[in-house]
């Protein structure tokens, strides 16, 4: 079998964090760790002296409840928290609390899915709720560090896992279910998707009947795909010498941009899952999530369809509007501000959302705001800038935050309608493109040429129709 031919499986876990909650998931120390020197966001219970009892943050619960609502999934009556031990140190109790769902475990949901672009949907396996480990830091490389660094500030945070079948079939869709994912998350408020590593996922990935390899511990969507693009070749590269993979946890390292392997890939049983004896199991009523779904916020495709309805943008604008909170709600204000819905989302899926790539920065990080990027279309509308122009001062503005007409002023951008000082340059031009104005009487190319040098002897500032009609009006001069 060739290469290319063998069919990729990827199944994802998601570790979400809950940072809207301001404390941990069975502590009072305080979420907000972000910052903070190590080791100074931790207390008894968080680090699991003996005597000390964890207590389940209750709107943690209520979070993990909508997320599994959103998410389609099924809603468990009972939820059992369950010990996961294990060998590393980035728990300072040696266990994590969390879920399972074997074993007379009970995770918060089971089932559910997520709808990819063209309707095809990604099948969850379960949604469950546990506390995060702490961060390690390495000196260099993992395989050649000389010490390992702890720390617990993050310990104990409360994550939403969310566990999909293997249905994803290249690593370009893993990224856009992460995306979705996302926007899901940050629409129900539950999640602020712009804090570095509070969504982390690890991959499990085999081709055609390969044995399953799990990517540990990528940071970004970016590096997701990355990580898993190498692994497609890596594996592809095995299973063409007729080598077989071998089940292994693996760890992406994002400076050389290859994954290494961690460790041996552990049984379930490794784990060593027992019920949580200092925890009781919660029930969950039909009462109580009747009540939680109520309070919902609107959902990404909910607002897809109300901003095509409502407002008359395309499909194709509304599906990457709503895939990005922040960019939804840049677009939402810029309607309040009386711009034209249609004008305003083009502008915000091309380039802005272009510019914002360029820079490798997310919307908050630039300093425009809806008032600049609906003052801009102001401008062009009546006359003051051409639409050139407009790019030009969209990116000056994202870069430093002044206002369009500063700019327009500063750097002398202001549309020329001077008929006639167009006029004499209209005269040079056709002086200095004899050949092109031959060709102009029959070749609409040549038109459009020397349309292209007038705008380009005013460095793109001349009124567009004026330039047209005076380009237009001396050829028709000429042929008399």
């Amino acid at each position: 079998m060739a290469v290319d031919d063998l069919k990729v499986k990827i199944g994802l876990e998601v570790h979400c964090q809950l940072t809207s909650l301001k404390t941990k998931l069975f502590c009072s120390c305080s979420a907000d760790y972000r910052g903070d020197k190590p080791n100074t966001h931790v207390c008894p219970v968080c680090i699991g002296i003996p005597g000390t009892l964890p207590v389940v943050n209750e709107k943690a619960v209520n979070f993990a409840v909508m997320v599994a609502s959103a998410l389609n999934s099924k809603i468990s009556e009972r939820m059992v928290f369950f010990r996961k031990n294990y060998f590393y140190p980035d728990m300072p109790k040696n266990f994590q609390i969390s879920q399972y769902d074997k074993a007379g475990g009970i995770p918060i949901s089971v089932g559910g899915f997520l709808t990819l672009d063209g309707g095809r949907r990604v099948m969850i396996r379960r949604i469950q709720l546990e506390e995060d480990p702490g961060k390690l830091s390495y000196e260099g490389t993992i395989e050649t560090s000389r010490y390992t660094l702890v720390d617990y500030n993050r310990a104990g945070v409360a994550l939403v896992e969310v566990v999909t079948e293997p249905d994803l079939e290249s690593p370009r869709e893993a990224r856009i279910f992460l995306e979705k994912l996302r926007s899901q998350l940050e629409h129900l408020g539950v999640f602020d998707g712009s804090l570095e590593g509070s969504m982390r996922c690890d991959a499990n990935i085999s081709l055609a009947e390969g044995r399953r390899v799990e990517v540990k511990n990528i940071s970004s969507f970016k590096e997701v795909e990355r990580a898993l693009n190498f692994e497609v070749t890596r594996q592809g590269t095995l299973v063409g010498k007729g080598i077989r993979v071998g089940m292994e946890t693996r760890h992406w390292d994002e400076v050389r941009r290859i994954t290494v392997t961690l460790r041996v890939k552990e049984e379930e049983q490794d784990y060593r899952y027992f019920p949580e004896p200092d925890l009781m199991p919660i029930q969950i009523t039909e009462e109580y999530v009747s009540k939680l779904r109520a309070s919902m916020p609107e959902l990404p495709e909910s607002r897809r369809q109300r901003f095509i309805e409502t407002y008359g943008i395309s499909g194709q604008n509304a599906d990457v509007l709503i895939d990005n909170k922040a960019l939804a709600d840049f677009f939402e204000k810029c309607v309040e501000l009386k711009t034209n819905p249609q004008e305003a989302s083009n502008w915000i899926v091309g380039d802005l959302i272009a510019y914002l790539h360029a820079a490798g920065i997310e919307l908050s990080e630039s300093k425009i705001t809806p008032k600049h990027l609906t003052r801009i279309l102001q401008m062009i509308d009546d006359g003051t800038i051409s639409i050139k122009i407009a790019k030009l001062v969209l990116e000056e503005m994202m870069k430093t935050g002044a206002t369009p007409e500063e700019i327009v002023e500063r750097k002398g951008l202001r549309r020329i309608s001077d008929t006639t000082y167009l006029a004499d340059l209209v005269n040079k031009i056709f002086r200095e493109n004899t050949q092109a104005v031959s060709d102009a009487v029959r070749d609409e190319k040549a038109v459009n040429y020397l349309v292209g040098q007038l705008m380009k002897a005013t460095q793109g500032k001349a009124d567009p129709e004026l330039a047209n009609k005076l380009i237009r009006d001396k050829l028709a001069e000429l042929s008399k």
